[in-house]
């Protein structure tokens, strides 16, 4: 039971490291971002996220597009809303 625990960990491990590099292939994009196979390929095929194909045949992703395009739609938290409420308050207000 040990074992199969530092085999999964050293699993991820290297999985990670793999993904610092700044091209990654298509698995390695579906590691990095937890995308399944299936569900990046519709991705690719709608054109929906960024992607190159130098020969094409192979697909290939951008690490730093990946972060962005995972970031995209980003929400704000509730304090971060209230705080630029009270700051745009604060510079339009009407002596």
């Amino acid at each position: 039971m040990n074992e199969l625990k530092m085999l999964e960990q050293l699993d991820r491990i290297e999985k990670l490291v793999r993904a610092q590099k700044a091209v990654l292939t298509f698995d390695q994009a579906c590691d990095y971002t937890g995308i399944s196979r299936s569900y990046m390929y519709k991705l690719t095929a709608r054109g929906e996220i960024p992607f190159s194909k130098p020969k094409g045949k192979l697909i290939f992703f951008s690490r730093e597009k990946l972060d962005s395009w995972l970031l995209n739609n980003s929400h704000s938290s509730k304090d971060e809303i209230k705080r630029g409420a009270v700051e745009y308050t604060f510079r339009n207000r009407r002596f």
